[in-house]
């Protein structure tokens, strides 16, 4: 057994007294499997694709493999990989198949592709996975990725459907499927209590406490500029930024502006959360008019029946996503108790996974 490999990172963590979980034994000998190839053969090795329910592991176990590499690997936020997939396509437009093209270039940076959190919902996303994901494993990148969904049910309702399939079948064809679904929920175990999330009382004001006890060079007077525009703050200094909800999640920001985000801060401080839920009306799309980058067929199309706040819970979710990623903590005033922020509606499989990154940021390790 390799010294560096993830079944001895994982049977020091038992050591140490993690709790056993036979759910993750099972991936962690096909990831051992995996990491001893990668060392004896430059021949073509199955990754894995690692999915299950919150709090199950995933990530830690995929880091536990990524650690232990000593081969050119690249460990990614999936959000990430696919910003850095748009930009580079935007480089090679013009070349006759640009898909192979980056393709090529990935495999001559890594032999290894960690990829966390693998979820496709939107329709340019699927249609270039339909085609880079059979191209990376053509040039024998392998690939480790974690997801709340087996393959199969990625993008299981969206639009277009069939150019993503291709990468459907290329996962499960080249990469050991893993469903840990054991009973564990890992994040729930006891940690020392940081609090991060308060109800909104008045006369209580405890950011503006927290802001004043991490506070560096406080620059309110300057503009916060990001991805090269304003976004609006309450506060901001060298180390932390205080926006409310409405400046953060209700206005026309994107992923790659929550990126930035926390490339910039160490801490984000959130107020003015309300409950994210709310009364789901119908919604359509109208004949001839524009689906993300896909004209949408004649005749009209029935769409999902959303809530009034649900696009601003989109964005609250790859807010809290990117936080947990980077270990940037997010500290919240809300209107309502955490259990009860979007109890119900359209994006409540999602938010599943954000209340469960929400309950570990209460815990003091987060972030250190």
């Amino acid at each position: 057994m390799s010294s560096n490999g993830p079944a001895r990172r994982y049977q020091q963590a038992l050591a140490a007294g993690y709790v056993v979980d036979p759910a993750q034994q099972r991936a962690v000998d096909l990831l051992q499997v995996c990491h001893e190839r990668l060392l004896q053969t430059p021949q073509a090795v199955s990754g894995l694709y690692l999915w299950g329910r919150v709090g199950r592991g995933k990530t830690w176990l995929m880091d536990l493999f990524h650690t232990g590499l000593i081969l050119p690997a690249r460990r990614q936020h999936f959000h990430h990989f696919m910003r850095d997939v748009h930009r580079r396509l935007f480089r090679l437009n013009g070349t006759a198949d640009p898909l192979s093209a980056l393709a090529c270039e990935l495999a001559a940076e890594v032999r290894v592709l960690c990829l966390d959190e693998f979820f496709v919902n939107d329709i340019g996303d699927a249609m270039i996975l339909g085609g880079l994901v059979q191209r990376l494993f053509t040039q024998g990148v392998v690939l480790v990725t974690t997801s709340n969904q087996p393959p199969a049910q990625l993008y299981a309702e969206g639009f277009n459907r069939e150019r993503f399939l291709p990468a459907v079948a290329a996962l499960e064809r080249h990469l050991h499927v893993v469903a840990l679904d054991g009973e564990q929920d890992h994040r729930l175990h006891p940690g020392e209590i940081q609090q991060r999330y308060w109800l909104q009382q008045e006369g209580a004001e405890p950011l503006a406490e927290v802001f004043a006890h991490q506070t560096e060079g406080s620059q309110d007077g300057a503009p916060l500029m990001l991805n090269g525009r304003h976004i609006d703050a309450l506060r901001y200094d060298e180390v932390q930024v205080w926006c409310t909800y409405d400046q953060l999640c209700e206005a026309p920001l994107a992923a790659n502006d929550y990126i930035a985000l926390c490339d910039r801060f160490r801490h984000v401080l959130l107020s003015g959360v309300p409950k994210l839920s709310g009364e789901r009306h119908d919604a359509r799309i109208a004949r001839g008019t524009e689906d993300a980058a896909v004209r949408v067929e004649a005749g009209d199309r029935q769409l999902p029946r959303l809530s009034t706040r649900d696009n601003s819970v989109r964005r609250f979710i790859a807010l809290v996503d990117e936080c947990y990623d980077r270990g940037v903590p997010l500290w919240i005033e809300a209107d309502v108790p955490l259990e009860q922020l979007y109890p119900e509606g359209y994006l409540g499989f999602a938010f599943r996974r954000t209340l469960s990154r929400l309950r570990e940021m209460q815990l003091k390790r987060f972030g250190q």
